[in-house]
């Protein structure tokens, strides 16, 4: 006969599966999934830097977020170490994998403006990060993190600059801030 199965374990168990689905989201660029995932006030407190269409609420930001690392990485994939759960909040401990492939763009607050462009190198990396999310009925409300960004950038020889990688971001840089004025609504 099967034991009987704890309600609170299996509560805990579906909100570790709704986390693991977010960032499963994240890495695979799965757009369709991200309704069934988020809710419609979703908030990432992590957008700061990112593009303004990540800085929606809900599933647009979202989408925001996954449309501007998929520009920068590719073959991105978490492999999972520990999960904490208590009450409605899941902090996952992952190493983040990924290759970059394209230009990793930074913007500042409020206006978007870009930063920084840290042109592709093709280099792989692996950062260690925590991850913690709100679920609300079935549904991440909230998206917070902690990433080690230094090792990444180490890993993926942006720091320290050579020279010639200096020329290229600034390059990088003016080619950005030229698209963003090209695409801006004109007033």
């Amino acid at each position: 006969m099967p034991e009987p199965r704890n309600p609170d374990q299996v509560a805990m168990n579906t909100l570790e599966c709704v986390a693991r689905e977010h960032l499963r989201i994240v890495a695979a660029g799965d757009e369709r999934a991200i309704a069934a995932n988020v809710t419609t006030d979703y908030l990432n407190h992590r957008s700061a830097d990112e593009p303004l269409a990540a800085r929606q609420r809900g599933p647009a930001g979202l989408q925001g977020t996954i449309r501007w690392l998929h520009r920068a990485f590719t073959d991105l994939r978490f492999e999972y170490h520990e999960a904490v759960i208590t009450g409605d909040r899941v902090a996952l401990y992952v190493t983040l994998h990924g290759r970059q492939h394209g230009p990793f763009v930074v913007h500042d607050s409020p206006a978007a403006h870009v930063t920084d462009v840290f042109p592709a190198t093709g280099r792989t990396f692996a950062a260690k990060q925590t991850h913690w999310f709100t679920i609300v009925d079935g549904a991440v409300a909230e998206h917070d993190a902690v990433r080690d960004d230094l090792a990444m950038a180490k890993q993926l020889g942006w720091i320290p600059p050579k020279p010639g990688y200096i020329i290229r971001m600034l390059l990088a840089i003016r080619a950005e801030r030229r698209a963003l004025r090209n695409v801006a609504p004109s007033r």
